[in-house]
Formats: structure tokens, C-alpha cells, sequence
């Protein structure tokens, strides 16, 4: 627990499926993106923000589940304006929609239109956009002031491991 007059720094990380709201002046909100795309959304005026990490554009068939876009996009929202945010004052900044794989329809381009989409429906403007490519992004975003930086994360090359030299070992039973 932190103590009064504390400014250690508060990290808070959102996985797939999640979401997260602040308006701690000492929070970073961080998430790890791949083919899933995070929306950071602030309110600078109130001093809060939050992010959501979605792994699949819309919606389910069912009904809402947290790996779709639509439902964390109307979690992170509706938390917001309970939290004391204003509608017309959200901004956003977009992040992820990696193509990951040649092998599998590119999901994160679908999820880059989703959220750009949704986002001008909501008449949310979009301040910044760091999406697509082959590359994963680590994300950090301030949700006091709107302040993000990203990571652009090389894909990882597979090491070349040297099998060590075993010395024979001397039988200690003779075989007749």
C-alpha cells in the first residue's frame, strides 16, 4: 500500500478481454498487441482515460462477450461517463491489427476497421494511429493526460542452439 504524498508510479495491465480506467495522475495503463487492437480513449479535461484490448472485430452471434470489440468498446465508454468523463470530450488513439500469420485471413486488419468505424459512428475522434504491419507493439498510456508510447516488438528469430560435447563415460561394469 502506498503511502500519503507516494509517487511511485501505479502500472496497470490490460490482457485479451479486459479493460481498464484511471484518473490516478501516476497510473500507466500497458497491454501487449498482436493481431488484437487496444483503444485508448481521455478525457484531458476531466483528467481520466482508459484502455480496452480486443481480440475479435463486432460482436458474438450470442450476445457480448469480452474478447469482441463492441463489448469492451461500450464497457470502456459507459465506464468512462460513470467515472465523471464527457462524451464530447473523448479522444482516442489506436493501437495493434498486426498481421501475425500468412496462414490465417488477417484479423487484424478487420479489427483496425472495426475500431476506426465505431469510433467516427460515436463521432470520437481519433488523435493517433499506430496500426497494422507484422510487428506486436507493447503500448503504455497515461490516462490522465492522453500521453501514449509504443514498442514496435521484432519478430523473434529462432536460435541456433549448440548441442555441448558429452564426454564418454567410462562403464564401471565389464560385459562378457
Amino acid at each position: 500500500m502506498a503511502a500519503v504524498g507516494d509517487e511511485r508510479a501505479r502500472s496497470i495491465t490490460v490482457i485479451q478481454g479486459e479493460f481498464a480506467i484511471s484518473s490516478d495522475r501516476r497510473a500507466t495503463i500497458s497491454t501487449l498487441l498482436g493481431s488484437c487492437v487496444a483503444v485508448c480513449l481521455c478525457d484531458r479535461g476531466a483528467r481520466i482515460g482508459g484502455m480496452n484490448h480486443f481480440l475479435l472485430p463486432g460482436e458474438h452471434p450470442s450476445g457480448g462477450t469480452h474478447k469482441y470489440g463492441i463489448h469492451l468498446m461500450e464497457l470502456l465508454i459507459n465506464g468512462l461517463l460513470k467515472a465523471g468523463a464527457s462524451r464530447g470530450a473523448l479522444e482516442a488513439k489506436v493501437f495493434g491489427g498486426a498481421r501475425m500469420s500468412d496462414n490465417l485471413r488477417d484479423i487484424g486488419q478487420s479489427n483496425v476497421i472495426f475500431a476506426t468505424q465505431f469510433l467516427s459512428r460515436e463521432g470520437i475522434p481519433v488523435l493517433s494511429e499506430s496500426t497494422g504491419g507484422r510487428m506486436a507493439r507493447r503500448v503504455r498510456f497515461s490516462p490522465t493526460t492522453g500521453h501514449a508510447q509504443q514498442m514496435l516488438i521484432n519478430e523473434t528469430v529462432d536460435a541456433i542452439v549448440e548441442t555441448p560435447k558429452v564426454s564418454p563415460i567410462e562403464p564401471d561394469v565389464t560385459l562378457f
